[in-house]
């Protein structure tokens, strides 16, 4: 868990349609959350750009003020963005033209208390939502807060204050009408350990009115460990879930009233990845100490440990970067650089490939090719399939814990101290 936060924080067919659909939140062309649309990588546009430089095939570059590593979110011809400034104290949100990358204001949307956190995680790190009215974010000490798209604050709720040894990283969920954010913390009392090595009962999952910030309802784990994981989306025959990972458990949550659907023990602690959904699988893994990649077959309540764990695999696990499902494969790529594909339904590791670098971005996929963005800068694009096929290696040169965006054909990729727009 140390090097967390070290380093920063599907169906492709009818699953990726029915998340677009039932979400509300994106056109065909928008990235308007972390991870895009389907809350997992997936892009459905075709011809997406596979090389570039500092120099070459950069529509532009916009260079963005103060600290922060969440990811742009775009919406038609807006490219929104937060960062931290004066210590972490200032959270700013840019607004920013898709076409040409000019900054069209860069507003202080809140006073945030910084905490501790380890480095290089930043006090802007949590990736905000944009839904075509309102742009939701997540402040480092928990506060949620919704602008309207000129950055003027609507409303706040800070009905918790978050707190864990390593800083928040978390994303929000929007979901109909509730902003759904997880937070599994860990106590700021005397003995740290509390929350983050030993499990205790605290962790919350929130559940506010998009429209005026109001408490809907409230979420409770039970007993778990400190996690960053950002939750997906999974649909069932039974309806729709909330999956979220934290340290101990992986859990299905009823979205509409945040009752605990279903729970799996998952020893570990420190989940940082985002998992993903497909088939009638979620896929998750376990963060640091007995690292695990876990499949788990949806449908089950209760304790469903010992009756619905389809496989595990324990071999190059990520402790930063996001799963890729890409039906039927599964990709996920080490903090080290380790790729595994997995056949998604049996866990059988296809083949696995060491890229160069460190990894915090999580890999994105579009028009048949999975991208791979390490810490400074280098991307490394592959063919989609069961056997390892590079197409191209492309370097910025400059640091990048971000995970990408993919929108209108354009990448956008920030790293520490610009944003760029990849493609024509």
């Amino acid at each position: 868990m140390t090097r967390m936060i070290r380093r920063g924080q599907k169906c492709v067919g009818l699953v990726l349609v029915s998340l677009l659909a039932v979400a509300g939140i994106a056109r065909a062309e928008d990235w308007p959350c972390f991870r895009g649309p389907s809350r997992q990588g997936l892009s459905q546009e075709k011809g997406i750009p596979i090389e570039w430089s500092a120099t070459s095939n950069v529509k532009w570059k916009a260079a963005i003020p103060g600290e922060g590593w969440s990811s742009p979110v775009v919406l038609g011809d807006d490219v929104f963005l937060t960062t931290a400034l004066d210590g972490g104290k200032s959270l700013h949100l840019l607004r920013l033209d898709r076409k040409d990358g000019k900054i069209l204001w860069d507003k202080e949307v809140a006073q945030q208390t910084p905490k501790y956190k380890q480095r290089p995680n930043s006090y802007a790190t949590s990736t905000p939502i944009v839904d075509g009215q309102r742009v939701y974010m997540v402040a480092c000490d928990g506060m949620i807060l919704a602008t309207d798209l000129d950055g003027k604050v609507v409303w706040t709720n800070h009905e918790f204050d978050y707190y864990s040894q390593h800083g928040l990283a978390v994303s929000p969920v929007l979901y109909g009408d509730l902003v759904i954010v997880v937070f599994d913390w860990s106590s700021p009392g005397p003995d740290k350990r509390v929350g983050w090595e030993v499990p205790w009962d605290k962790a919350l999952i929130l559940a506010v009115d998009k429209n005026t910030g109001v408490t809907r309802w409230r979420g409770r784990r039970g007993s778990s460990q400190i996690g960053h994981a950002s939750p997906v989306i999974a649909h069932t025959a039974d309806g729709d879930q909330l999956v979220t990972s934290a340290g101990a458990v992986v859990q299905g949550f009823d979205l509409k009233t945040g009752e605990r659907l279903w729970t799996v023990s998952s020893p570990g602690e420190g989940v940082v990845p985002s998992g993903a959904t497909g088939d009638g699988l979620s896929f998750t893994t376990s963060g640091f100490r007995e690292e695990t990649i876990l499949a788990v077959r949806l449908g089950g309540r209760g304790d469903v440990t010992q009756t619905h764990v389809a496989w595990r695999v324990t071999d190059a696990v990520p402790h930063i970067p996001s799963l890729l499902y890409v039906s039927p494969r599964l990709y996920s790529v080490s903090d080290e650089g380790i790729v595994n594909c997995i056949q998604g339904a049996t866990g059988e590791v296809l083949w696995r490939h060491r890229l160069p670098g460190k990894y915090s971005p999580s890999p994105v996929y579009a028009d048949g090719k999975v991208y791979f963005l390490s810490e400074s800068g280098k991307a490394t694009v592959i063919e989609e399939g069961p056997e390892f096929k590079q197409v191209a290696q492309n370097d910025l040169g400059e640091t990048c814990c971000a995970s990408p965006a993919i929108s209108q054909g354009n990448l956008f990729l920030r790293t520490e101290k610009a944003l760029y727009c990849i493609g024509k």
